[in-house]
This record gives C-alpha cells, sequence and structure tokens, in this order.
C-alpha cells in the first residue's frame, strides 16, 4: 500500500503536465463542434477518457496522502449542508437523504473539495449497498477522543474533534469484508463495476487531514462510517461554503506566467487571453524576472509553475515583489503535496491550482487573487 502511494506520488507530475493540454484542448475541441456535428462524439470520449485519467491520478494522490491540500478553517455542518443538492442529484430516487447536523460545531483545519470527496464517495458506496433503496443519513456533531479510542497511528491523538457520520439501511457487510475495504483496488462489485478506490481514497483523505475513520457494520443491518478531524484549537471563524458566483472575466490586467513547459504554457497562456487579460510569458524564472525589470507597463498577477529548473516559484514571486510591490501570485503545480509544500506554497492563504485544470477553475482562481489587495495573501 506505501508502494502505491509512492508509485503515485513519482508519476503525478508528468502525467498532470500531459493532462493539462489533453483536457484543455479537448474541451475547445468539444465546444467547437456543433450539437448535430458527428464528429463531436468522437471528441466528448477523448475529454471524458482524459477526465477518467485525472481522477485515477487524484485518486491515487489522496490514497497515497500526497494530494495537495488547500486548508482553511471549515464548519463540517455547512459543508454538508451545501453539498446536499449535488448528492440529490447524484442518488437514486429511491435513497432518501437524511440530515441531522449539530447547528453549531467547532471549526475543523480541511480543504472542502477533498471533504466533498468524502462525501460523494461514501455516498456513492452506500447507496451500491441499498439496491433495493434505503435511507441515507448524514450527521456531524462535536466529540472529545481518548487515547484509547485512536487506532495507535502517531496522529491520532485525543482531545476535542468533530465527527461526521455516514449511516446506511443496506446489506452491511462481514467482519471479513471490513478488514479489506480501505484496501486499494478491492471491490464487491462485479468486473466493471468499480476501480476499488474510492474507500482507499476516503481513508487517505481522512489521514491526511489528520483524522481517524471508524466503521461498524453487520450483514443485513446496514453499515456506519464515522471521520474524526481533530477540532480547530482556535476555533477561527470558517470560511463561508458556497458562496455566489462573482464575475472571473479579466478587466485586461496583465499576468505573467512562468511554466517551463511549452505545451501547458501555450495552453495557460491562450486561456488567459480568452478571458481578457494582457499575458506574458517565459519558459524560465530567470527569463521572467528579466521580463518583469524590463516590462513597460503595470505585472498585476504573477501566474507560476512551482518547481523549476532555476528558481522555484515562491523564491521568483518574492524577488519579482521587489520590481512590482502590487503583484499578486497564483502558484500551479502537478507535483504531489511534499514537494511542493517543501517551496512554501501550501500554507494557508496562498493561491494555488492543481494542474490540470480547466479554464473556468483558473480564471476564478486568478480574479480571486487580483481582488484582493495587494499583500492580502501569505505569500
Amino acid at each position: 500500500m506505501e508502494a502505491v502511494g509512492r508509485l503515485a506520488g513519482g508519476i503525478a507530475h508528468d502525467l498532470n503536465n500531459l493532462l493539462t493540454p489533453i483536457l484543455g484542448y479537448g474541451a475547445r475541441v468539444v465546444g467547437d463542434f456543433g450539437a448535430n456535428d458527428p464528429r463531436r462524439d468522437s471528441a466528448e470520449a477523448i475529454y471524458e477518457a482524459g477526465e477518467k485519467a485525472k481522477v485515477l491520478v487524484r485518486q491515487l494522490l489522496a490514497f497515497g496522502r500526497k494530494q495537495p491540500l488547500e486548508v482553511q478553517p471549515v464548519d463540517l455542518s455547512a459543508v454538508v449542508r451545501g453539498f446536499q443538492k449535488l448528492l440529490r442529484r447524484t442518488l437514486r430516487e429511491d435513497i432518501r437523504l437524511r440530515l441531522s447536523l449539530a447547528p453549531s460545531v467547532a471549526t475543523v483545519r480541511a480543504d472542502v473539495g477533498q471533504i466533498e470527496q468524502v462525501l460523494m464517495n461514501l455516498a456513492v458506496n452506500a447507496q451500491d449497498a441499498m439496491p433495493r433503496g434505503g435511507t441515507l443519513t448524514l450527521e456531524t456533531a462535536e466529540a472529545v477522543l481518548s487515547r484509547a479510542f485512536g487506532e495507535g497511528e502517531p496522529q491520532d491523538a485525543a482531545g476535542p474533534h468533530v465527527k461526521l457520520v455516514v449511516r446506511d439501511s443496506g446489506v452491511g457487510m462481514d467482519p471479513e469484508t471490513q478488514e479489506r475495504i480501505f484496501e486499494p483496488f478491492f471491490t464487491t462489485k462485479e468486473k466493471g463495476k468499480g476501480t476499488g478506490l474510492g474507500l482507499a481514497t476516503v481513508y487517505g483523505i481522512v489521514r491526511q487531514h489528520g483524522g481517524s475513520i471508524h466503521v461498524s457494520s453487520e450483514p443485513g443491518r446496514g453499515s456506519v462510517f464515522t471521520i474524526y478531524l481533530p477540532a480547530d484549537a482556535e476555533r477561527r471563524e470558517a470560511d463561508p461554503v458556497g458562496a455566489e458566483s462573482v464575475d472571473a472575466a479579466g478587466r485586461g490586467e496583465t499576468v505573467l506566467v512562468a511554466e517551463d513547459d511549452e505545451v501547458v504554457r501555450r495552453l495557460t497562456c491562450s486561456m488567459l487571453r480568452k478571458l481578457g487579460y494582457r499575458v506574458i510569458s517565459e519558459r524560465t524564472a530567470l527569463d521572467c524576472l528579466a521580463r518583469a525589470e524590463t516590462h513597460a507597463g503595470r505585472i498585476d498577477l504573477l501566474l507560476s509553475d512551482v518547481v523549476m529548473p532555476d528558481m522555484n516559484g515562491r523564491e521568483l514571486y518574492e524577488r519579482i515583489r521587489a520590481v512590482c510591490p502590487a503583484v499578486r501570485v497564483v502558484y500551479m503545480s502537478g507535483y504531489p503535496d511534499e514537494v511542493i509544500a517543501d517551496r512554501g506554497v501550501l500554507i494557508e492563504g496562498v493561491r494555488f491550482i492543481q494542474k490540470p485544470f480547466s479554464q473556468e477553475q483558473l480564471a476564478g482562481k486568478v480574479r480571486e487573487a487580483l481582488d484582493q489587495p495587494p499583500g492580502s495573501s501569505s505569500a
């Protein structure tokens, strides 16, 4: 299992750099063909295959606890409440969704997108366990864990936690199945109906958040998955979940792109121009620094790869900021989390986008950075 995680981390950068143009240009080709164009089906098939590959890479990274996390203070009750609409659209009509959420719980430091992935994976797993319909219950509450409760790993510390419970009324599991459910590629589904990575991904995400997950089940009596995440000691106010979307279009600002992969750089620059930005770009960090020093106009934002041959993205930003004090920054990378964290990028308040990304995702992240006052992030 450890080897699978190391393998995923080792190949993630190359695969993500390959998938960035496949998905980016693939989306454009699909959009260029009209609904009745016979070529559209082929283009959509290519794009969908790329999307599945992206999901697979991220599942493997999550299992290996190497998926980059953008943590912030989070109210788990608010996350579940905001995610229920998508769950209702995803689940079959014969699955009743019931919420039992504590009105006020301590915040936890978490990546909202990853917590939503946990909810989706557990909900789909529960649906599969209820072939004739049933009830899926999501619960949140505060809990104080004793040392005796932990799984024996160092991060299973005692103290205040917030628990997220996913309960189903399905077929349940025997003890032998329960022992293997978090193994990668283990599945009880028939061939072609599952990858065996859904619960392994859940396990990796929970452990990467410093939490633990426990299962209670009996054949014919359903299953209960209980996740415990450490409460934020500072009990900070949670950032809003599901806030209203804002106009993500560019307003003529100038973006300097630093990216050493030629294909990824061309695609990224093209996306930004389509969004309404002025774009300048260079392949190396040193060339970007020289460009910033000689550029006649204002540079509003640096969009930089994290790992480059001559200088990392964080160092480049600090040196460009000496020339352009008002410049903002967004980092991008296809590397696993430990590589990015070593460059000082995965800290709270720093804006980061994981490759491969869509034009919409890039638009939102860039607009978010530009709409903040200079120096407001931790970058």
